[in-house]
């Protein structure tokens, strides 16, 4: 059997014209980093998790994530909460260009459908929980992203840990000017505000709030989203707007790539 899939294999290689699989295909091939990319499209990572997961020693782990990093499937960040740590992050987008790449080089017809994913009509609603520290920045923003992806179909709310008194102007703005979406009647709330409600999904952008995120009934699942704080950035506006441009871009991202997993079964979900 093992033969027989081997010689399909050259057959198809050698009608689609190709003498090698594409980097993508060769990349990931690999068990080990297989088992990488697939744990990091549940959450961004530190090493030391990574290695509790896959069971292999560190310095394999670090090897294969670099081999990764240099194919630009995989970003590194420094914590916030502990600076020796670094965060590693799978960039969904650089895959889906890898993958479409990859079908199209087999044969035109596999070209990748990019339509976005939809809700289940009828489906019980589902409940995200969006969380950093101030909730002025990075978490409103991903919870007025989410209801504009969703339509309002999906119950989504943001908290903090330490909330500020009011949501950071170039949050508004930039909610307002790049994804029409007004946000300027909201105010920051705490994590105690939401404490009783059941969620499907708690998700954190802050790295200090995942240390001291609180436990939540009907174990939602959890996932990491390590993304620097825009309002840390001080100066003139035309300084800092920017960085809550880029903030607000990568979150619309993974947000993006979040739909499918709100869409999917209990069952088939993995954020």
């Amino acid at each position: 059997m093992k033969h027989q899939i081997s010689l399909m294999y050259y057959s198809v290689m050698a009608l689609s014209g190709q003498a090698t699989p594409p980097s993508f295909v060769r990349l990931v091939a690999h068990p080990l980093r297989w088992r990488l990319v697939t744990e990091l499209a549940r959450s961004d990572l530190r090493v030391r998790e990574l290695v509790s997961l896959v069971a292999q020693p560190q310095n394999l782990v670090s090897y294969h994530l670099r081999l990764l990093r240099s194919a630009a499937l995989v970003t590194a960040r420094r914590s916030t909460f502990d600076g020796r740590d670094n965060y590693y992050h799978l960039d969904l987008d650089h895959c889906a260009h890898a993958l479409a790449g990859t079908g199209a080089a087999l044969h035109p017809a596999l070209r990748m459908d990019t339509a976005a994913a939809t809700l289940r009509p009828g489906s019980p609603p589902v409940a995200v929980l969006f969380a950093c520290t101030g909730n002025s920045a990075r978490s409103p923003i991903a919870e007025a992203l989410l209801r504009r992806h969703t339509a309002g179909q999906v119950e989504v709310t943001s908290a903090g840990s330490r909330p500020k008194p009011r949501i950071h102007p170039n949050a508004v703005r930039v909610l307002r000017e790049e994804y029409g979406i007004d946000i300027a009647g909201q105010h920051p709330r705490h994590l105690d505000t939401v404490a009783g409600r059941r969620l499907d999904y708690v998700i954190t952008l802050c790295d200090k709030v995942r240390e001291v995120c609180p436990e939540f009934g009907h174990r939602p699942r959890l996932a990491h989203w390590s993304i620097p704080d825009p309002a840390a950035v001080s100066g003139a506006d035309r300084t800092s707007y920017p960085v809550f441009q880029r903030t607000a871009a990568d979150i619309d991202a993974r947000v993006r790539y979040l739909l499918p997993v709100l869409a999917s079964t209990p069952e088939e979900a993995q954020p």
